[in-house]
């Protein structure tokens, strides 16, 4: 069952677990719909996948790629991977208004991917990302297999990471993690790659980072996996943990994490060859295992899971089926009743299916900004918003 924002609203039907309580012990009892706003559109980008973060300092710091805009050059059409795509950044206080893009990065070998955001406790800002080179036939045709090319001439050279200290204003970097033993793809100068994803890190309690990661680990048909790695020195380096989820068949990649209170490990995955099924995996001892994979009873990729005031966690997805937009559901705060819990149609008036990739923040005790990537009727791709207010 949907229910849409704002003429129908979501009630609180789930409490923590360990606790008996009606919804109004949460303080809020209902999720409304604020408003939809753009953060950021020009016609001659196109503009994707996005992530945002608070700073230590209360500033929201919004991260996304941008691309040229193909169709202006007269071009058929965007392509997710191109050699000007560049990493960029834009600040607000309120959630509403944006400032002007500034750059993160702009790598020096091809065009870069999903930039993702982890604010660390210790105030300093990391974006993972991943990228492209663009070969010329006569290159490609003297690449080391087995290499991944999305279209023709475009190489997939894997993960880096940057670093800031003072609020992204500069960065340090590019850095790269390790390469994973089950991933076989080489980069463009014959080395395999280094690990990457889409989608968020966490920091845990006990102050490690995990960061779960993709690795295509057979070559025909292609077919991925995802990995856990773990930092215990806020992200210089990285170690291998273990496997999250795997299957002969299916493939998984991009995937967001969340710690529960009780401290286990929620993996959110996106899924290929299981009809779009939003997919669960979860580790209770700190990441050292994971239990198998699960799917989650609904379509949509990728995930964001974001713990609201009161504990529960509110996930959000790209929903590109028609009617195209953004969805959400509110999980208890074990994140153990996604098979039940209600669908919030968040947008249904997206053109395409070249759209999504959500992640939240919490701007306030009652409000969240919903962020992702968006075309409606007579729009270019963009980073938009959605405000929901907790009542």
């Amino acid at each position: 069952m949907s229910f849409r924002l704002p003429t129908l609203l979501i009630t609180a039907l789930g409490v923590a677990v360990g606790l008996s309580a009606t919804p109004s012990a949460f303080g809020f009892a209902q999720l409304r719909k604020e408003r939809d706003l753009i953060i950021y559109e020009h016609p001659r980008f196109h503009s994707a996948f996005p992530s945002v973060v608070r700073s230590p300092s209360g500033e929201l710091l919004l991260a996304f790629r941008r691309a040229p805009n193909r169709k202006a050059f007269g071009e058929e059409k965007n392509n997710h991977v191109d050699p000007n795509s560049q990493l960029m950044l834009v600040r607000s206080q309120d959630g509403v208004n944006w400032t002007t893009p500034t750059l993160i990065y702009a790598h020096a070998i091809g065009g870069s991917q999903d930039p993702c955001l982890l604010q660390i406790s210790d105030g300093s800002l990391l974006c993972l990302s991943y990228g492209w080179a663009f070969l010329r036939p006569d290159g490609v045709k003297n690449l080391k297999p087995p290499f991944l090319q999305n279209y023709p001439g475009s190489i997939f050279t894997g993960g880096y990471f940057l670093r800031s200290v003072d609020r992204a204003q500069t960065w340090l970097g590019p850095f790269y993690p390790p390469h994973i033993a089950p991933e076989i793809l080489r980069d463009p100068y014959g080395q395999l790659v280094p690990a990457y994803n889409r989608g968020a890190a966490i920091e845990a309690r006990d102050g490690r980072l995990h960061w779960v990661v993709a690795a295509t680990d057979q070559e025909t048909p292609r077919k991925t996996s995802t990995h856990l790695l773990s930092s215990t020195d806020r992200g210089l380096t990285w170690s291998y943990s273990a496997p999250v989820a795997a299957d002969s068949t299916a493939s998984f990649n991009e995937t967001s994490l969340i710690e529960t209170p009780r401290g286990d490990l929620v993996a959110f995955l996106r899924s290929e060859k299981l009809g779009d099924q939003a997919c669960i995996a979860r580790s209770t001892d700190g990441g050292k295992t994971f239990q198998p994979w699960q799917k989650m009873g609904f379509q949509g990729h990728p995930l964001h899971a974001l713990r609201l005031p009161e504990g529960r966690v509110l996930v959000t997805y790209g929903y590109r089926h028609a009617p195209f937009g953004i969805r959400a559901r509110v999980l208890d705060a074990e994140c153990t009743d996604f098979a039940n819990a209600p669908e919030i149609i968040i947008r249904d008036d997206g053109t395409t299916t070249d759209l999504g990739y959500p992640w939240s923040v919490q701007l306030d005790a009652r409000r969240i900004l919903v962020t992702y990537y968006f075309k409606a009727a007579g729009e270019i791709q963009h980073i938009a918003g959605t405000i929901l207010r907790l009542d």
